[in-house]
């Protein structure tokens, strides 16, 4: 009889402590949205670029939903080639192709991931006109062919 008191005893309180954590909003965000969070953020749109780095900037708050932030940038390509800066647009490809190796789903989601990083890059070049434009329309080009290909 005392071990079954205590056992109630116990599960209620811990159901307690969790209702209390979750109505006082301490406890962490529960990640089951996380495929939904890593696709608001991996789109080819400029909203959903300046989405992805305005978590980048605050990862600590994203913690719970165990993202893997790391990258390499441009691998070994430069970040700035000619002068054209994909540093960013490359950390959003990075950040895209560590996430969905991780969920499993890498396959199914890599030529939208590779579309996005071209998006990118292509958003940096209509910044240019002319002959700089054209350059750097055809290094992303370039960039964007070998993800498909290598990536």
């Amino acid at each position: 009889m005392r071990r079954r008191t205590l056992a109630t005893a116990v599960t209620t309180a811990a159901v307690t402590v969790s209702a209390v954590l979750v109505s006082t909003g301490t406890a962490s965000a529960a990640p089951a949205d996380k495929s939904k969070v890593l696709s608001s953020w991996t789109q080819t749109s400029a909203a959903s670029y300046d989405a992805f780095f305005a978590a980048r900037a605050r990862q600590s708050s994203w913690a719970a939903y165990g993202f893997d932030w790391s990258t390499d940038h441009c691998s070994n390509s430069p970040d700035n080639p000619f002068g054209f800066p994909f540093k960013n647009s490359c950390i959003r490809h990075d950040f895209g192709y560590r996430n969905y190796k991780k969920a499993g789903s890498f396959s199914t989601d890599k030529a939208r991931l590779d579309s996005a990083f071209h998006a990118d890059m292509k958003r940096v070049c209509a910044r240019y006109s002319g002959a700089t434009k054209g350059t750097c329309d055809g290094t992303a080009w370039t960039y964007y062919q070998a993800v498909v290909r290598f990536g």
